[in-house]
């Protein structure tokens, strides 16, 4: 379903042979309804999702050339260049000088120390500009991490700009970068990342004064045992379901084949563009006029080629989905994990729905119809037995979109995070990761069920 699977297999794989772990075993919230709703218990600590967002938190960092954005969504933007580098573009051949300048983050330490890593971002890149987003972390034995490169993105791939990337073999003995995860090489040894920090760096071509400018930076850091069953929660915030538009993969079977081989692998493009145009935002048809006029649906192609990660030749990379949403219209986006289907339940109850990353045999999801060791879908809802209703992309039409899965079943195939294949082999699960796209000003009902969630 999507080509995300297969590296985050062989590294899950290889973390579970070091631990010795192969053991089998629309829109606006209704704001009657939440104000009805419990008092949510207090957030576990298995997650810990943290981002600088606000002036003060800008202010906070060590900046060299940036300066703060002013308005009513801060950020902030190369001013004045603290230097110049050449860049050889690996995808095109091409070198060239850039300005740049660079805003490192406060130390943040993790509320449990963590096996895991995915850094996300919110940016605007005019074409001849780009970011870089680095990760370097102290181990819980005091050592640290080197400078990690979580992404080299821009929002575009026109002849100004780079190609969006990811960078293979990024590792010191200890922890190490499979495309956009840091991981630590041998959970069983006890070492864990006790705390990271955030380097940015923007870019552009000497002699402008365009600059990127970026409103949220972020990391998910997690420790989550080894599970390949987790049990059902209860059903709670049950019976609401969103109106979000259903748009399928496989139509586009065939099509740009140089983005992830075509349409069949676009379960992750696919998915976001049905969350960005629940909350009214989509291409114009300016940037949607290099479609083949003939290809239905081809916000979905452009979602492809925007979200495309040219060293992972693919479209799955986490961080780079959740950016090319931040590029739309007062929307903003993280990459995070959940620790149950009552987090997403309180999210759908407020209006916000959730996209979620799970990997199952055909007979771990009735009702499905194919197995995958990697995919993308929407939870837009739950029926009033607590069942998920779900856009799942991989269907055969837009009118198939929409499913109903079991509870148990799903929540198992999402939170899990060791599995079986079809040969028997330990291969991994996502451990809930997931995607919130969602307004730069959410409602108070929507800002209250992030803020639990440890979103702000």
């Amino acid at each position: 379903m999507t080509s995300s699977a297969p590296r985050r297999t062989v590294l899950a794989a290889a973390l579970a042979a070091a631990a010795g772990a192969a053991t089998p075993s629309a829109q606006a919230a209704d704001a009657s309804r939440a104000a009805a709703a419990p008092t949510a218990a207090p957030r576990k600590s298995l997650v810990d999702y943290h981002a600088w967002t606000t002036a003060a938190d800008w202010a906070g960092g060590h900046a060299r050339g940036t300066g703060h954005t002013s308005g009513a969504r801060p950020g902030i933007r190369l001013v004045h260049p603290a230097g110049t580098v050449d860049y050889r573009d690996p995808h095109t051949g091409k070198s060239a000088a850039w300005e740049y300048a660079t805003w490192t983050s406060p130390v943040h330490t993790l509320t449990a120390p963590a096996t895991e890593a995915v850094a996300s971002w919110n940016a605007h890149t005019p074409p001849g500009t780009w970011i870089a987003v680095e990760l370097r972390g102290g181990y819980t034995d005091g050592g640290r991490t080197p400078w990690y490169v979580m992404g080299r993105w821009t929002s575009g791939d026109g002849d100004a700009d780079i190609r969006r990337t990811s960078l293979d073999g990024q590792k010191d003995g200890r922890s190490s970068i499979s495309t956009d995860t840091f991981a630590i090489d041998a959970p069983a040894s006890g070492l864990r990342l006790a705390s990271y920090e955030l380097r940015v760096t923007l870019y552009r071509k000497p002699g402008t004064r365009l600059t990127p400018t970026v409103w949220r930076l972020g990391a998910m850091g997690s420790d989550l045992p080894d599970r390949f069953e987790v049990p059902p929660s209860a059903p709670g915030r049950v019976g609401r379901e969103l109106v979000v538009p259903r748009y399928s993969q496989e139509i586009h079977k065939g099509q740009y084949p140089q983005y992830d081989n075509g349409g069949e692998a676009w379960c992750s493009p696919t998915s976001s563009q049905m969350i960005i145009e629940f909350w009214g935002r989509r291409p114009s048809r300016q940037q949607l006029s290099w479609v083949n006029p003939d290809y239905a649906d081809p916000q979905v192609c452009h979602a492809a080629r925007y979200t495309f990660d040219y060293q992972y030749d693919g479209c799955g990379n986490w961080p780079f989905n959740a950016a090319y949403a931040a590029t739309y219209r007062d929307l903003q986006s993280v990459v995070t994990r959940l620790t149950s289907l009552t987090d997403a339940e309180r999210l759908i109850h407020v209006g916000i729905p959730v996209i979620t990353s799970q990997s199952f045999l055909k007979t771990e999801l009735d009702g499905a119809g194919y197995g995958t060791a990697g995919h993308l879908m929407t939870v837009i809802g739950f029926t009033r037995t607590g069942d998920v209703i779900a856009n799942d992309p991989a269907s055969p039409d837009d009118a198939a979109v929409r499913h109903v899965y079991k509870r148990s079943q799903f929540e198992n195939i999402w939170l899990r995070t060791k599995r079986h294949d079809a040969n028997g082999q330990v291969k991994s699960g996502s451990g809930g990761v997931c995607y919130l796209y969602f307004p730069a000003k959410p409602a108070p009902t929507q800002h209250r069920v992030l803020r639990e969630l440890g979103i702000r």
